[in-house]
């Protein structure tokens, strides 16, 4: 595992980067938790009220970063 993983804090404000669970991509929301030790996942409250766990890195961004293709 790299030490150079792009961790998110608690409560940063992120978007869906990919549809998921009740939660259609470029939703915004805010990191609850993270967890994990080499894999990090988050526990995310998404603003159209749906609260997911265990997403991954991938799924997610800050609103400034650019998006993925």
């Amino acid at each position: 595992m790299s030490d150079t993983v792009d961790r998110l804090k608690r409560r940063e404000r992120v978007v869906a980067t990919a549809d998921l669970p009740g939660v259609p991509s470029g939703t915004p929301g805010r990191v609850l938790q993270e967890v994990g030790l080499t894999w990090y996942r988050y526990f995310v409250a998404f603003d159209n009220g749906v609260e997911l766990s265990s997403i991954d890195r991938s799924a997610l961004r800050r609103p400034g970063d650019p998006v993925p293709s």
